[in-house]
C-alpha cells in the first residue's frame, strides 16, 4: 500500500477555561484558585513538538505547516507574549510560510482591551469567537460567561485592531430555542460582518453536564426547520457553505479545518491534544494523543508519558475514517484522493459507493466523491455503509 503526503498543520491545545460548560465534552479544565502555569505550558508545548518531530522525524522531513490552530479551553487566557513565545518556538523547529493561517479561538469574556493588537503583532492572523447566541438568556442556559453585548463590543474590538479574518461559532436547536430565536441569531452574527461563521446543532453529549440532566430541547423536526431556515440566511447574506456546519465569504473557507476535512496530516500538541501523521514510507497512517490531564501532562516533561495513546490506522478502518470527514464537505472530494491519503485501491470502496448512489445518498459522478441533499440530512447512515 502507497499513499502521497498530504498537507500538513499544527493543532495546539490550550486546556484551561474561567468555567466549564454544561455541553462541553472537550478536554477543558475550570480555573480554581491557583492560577495555571501559563509561562511553564508553553515550554512543554515546545518539548511536546520537539518529541513528536524526533518520532516522525522521517514522516515530516521536508514538510511545511500549512496551517496552526489554537484550541481549547480557552487560548484568549493566555497572554499575547506567551503566544509569540510560543509561535516563535514553531518557526525555529518547523517551516512556517508567512502566509500560513494561524487561528486562535477565543471568549468573549476573557478577552482584555488591548489584547487584540497584541495578538496580532504576534502572529495570530484569524480569530474565532465562540459566541453561541446573542440571546442573553440562551447564553445564561449555556453557561457562558458573557452577555450578547459584550460578544458585539469583543467582534469590534479585534475589527478595530486590524483583524479582517475572523468566524464567529453559534448553535441552534437550543434550550427552548424558537425558529425566530435561531434567525436572529444569525442576522446579529451577519450584522458583524465576519468572514465565516460556524452554524452547528446543540447535541447531547455523554459524559457532561446535559446529558446527565438534559434541558428541553426542540424535537428533531424543529431543529432541521432551524437548520434550513438559517442555511437560507446565510446563503442570501453571502456565505457560501462548503462544509455541514461551515459558511464562509468567498475565499475565506477555513484552511485549518479544510485540512482536517480532507483527510489531511496535522501534529497535535498540548494536553489531550490529537494528531495523525502519514508515512508514505510505510505506507502506514499514525494517529497520536496526548495524555487529558494538564498536570500528568507536564510532569511527563516532554517524555513517553505524556503521550496517551498510539495507533496505526489498520486498512479495515480507513475508508470510514476517510469518509468520516470527506463526506462533510458539500461539494466532496475528488475520487482520486481517496486513494492518494488511504493508499487503497478505489476497489476497496466500490460496493458501498454503488449502494450510497443506489439509496439517493452519493451523487453519481466518477470524478468526485460527495452526498446529495438527502445524503447531507441522513450523513451519519452515509458514513456508517463504510465501516465495512
Amino acid at each position: 500500500m502507497s499513499l502521497l503526503a498530504p498537507p500538513l498543520s499544527l493543532y495546539i491545545h490550550m486546556p484551561w477555561c474561567v468555567k466549564k460548560c454544561p455541553y462541553c465534552d472537550f478536554n477543558s479544565h475550570g480555573l480554581r484558585s491557583e492560577p495555571p502555569p501559563y509561562d511553564n505550558y508553553i515550554d512543554h508545548l515546545l518539548a511536546d513538538l520537539d518529541a513528536d518531530r524526533s518520532d516522525f522525524a522521517a514522516a515530516l522531513e521536508g514538510r511545511s505547516i500549512i496551517s496552526i490552530f489554537f484550541g481549547g479551553g480557552t487560548p484568549s487566557l493566555f497572554a499575547p507574549e506567551l503566544i509569540e513565545r510560543l509561535l516563535d518556538g514553531v518557526r525555529e523547529r518547523l517551516p512556517l510560510p508567512d502566509d500560513a493561517e494561524i487561528t486562535l479561538e477565543t471568549n468573549p469574556g476573557t478577552v482584555e482591551h488591548g489584547r487584540f493588537d497584541g495578538y496580532l503583532a504576534a502572529g495570530i492572523n484569524r480569530i474565532s469567537f465562540g459566541i453561541q447566541s446573542f440571546d442573553d438568556d440562551k447564553l445564561k442556559r449555556l453557561g457562558r460567561i458573557h452577555s450578547a453585548s459584550e460578544a458585539e463590543a469583543a467582534v469590534k474590538s479585534a475589527q478595530d485592531a486590524g483583524y479582517r479574518n475572523i468566524n464567529l461559532d453559534l448553535m441552534y436547536a437550543l434550550p427552548q430555542q424558537q425558529l425566530d430565536g435561531a434567525l436572529t441569531d444569525v442576522a446579529r452574527a451577519v450584522a458583524l460582518q465576519p468572514t465565516h461563521i460556524s452554524h452547528y446543532q446543540l447535541t447531547l453529549e455523554p459524559n457532561t453536564a446535559f446529558a446527565a440532566n438534559p434541558p428541553p430541547l426542540p424535537d428533531d423536526d424543529h431543529a432541521w426547520a432551524m437548520q434550513e431556515a438559517c442555511e437560507q440566511a446565510l446563503a442570501a447574506a453571502g456565505y457560501g457553505q462548503y462544509e455541514i456546519s461551515a459558511y464562509a465569504q468567498p475565499d475565506r473557507r477555513c484552511a485549518h479545518n479544510l485540512n482536517y476535512w480532507r483527510f489531511g496530516d496535522y501534529l497535535g500538541i498540548g494536553a489531550g491534544a490529537h494528531g495523525k501523521i502519514s508515512d508514505a514510507a510505510s505506507g502506514q497512517v499514525h494517529r497520536r494523543w496526548k495524555s487529558r490531564l494538564p498536570k500528568a501532562y507536564m510532569d511527563a516533561g516532554g517524555g513517553p508519558a505524556r503521550i496517551g495513546g498510539d495507533s496505526v490506522v489498520s486498512a479495515a478502518e480507513l475508508p470510514f475514517e476517510y469518509m468520516l470527514n470527506a463526506l462533510r464537505l458539500v461539494d466532496g472530494v475528488p475520487s482520486e484522493d481517496f486513494t492518494a491519503r488511504t493508499g487503497l485501491m478505489p476497489e476497496t470502496i466500490a460496493r458501498a459507493l454503488t449502494a450510497g448512489r443506489q439509496r439517493g445518498w452519493l451523487m453519481d459522478d466518477p470524478q468526485k466523491l460527495h452526498t446529495t441533499p438527502l445524503g447531507q440530512r441522513f450523513l451519519n447512515d452515509v458514513i456508517a455503509s463504510f465501516m465495512d
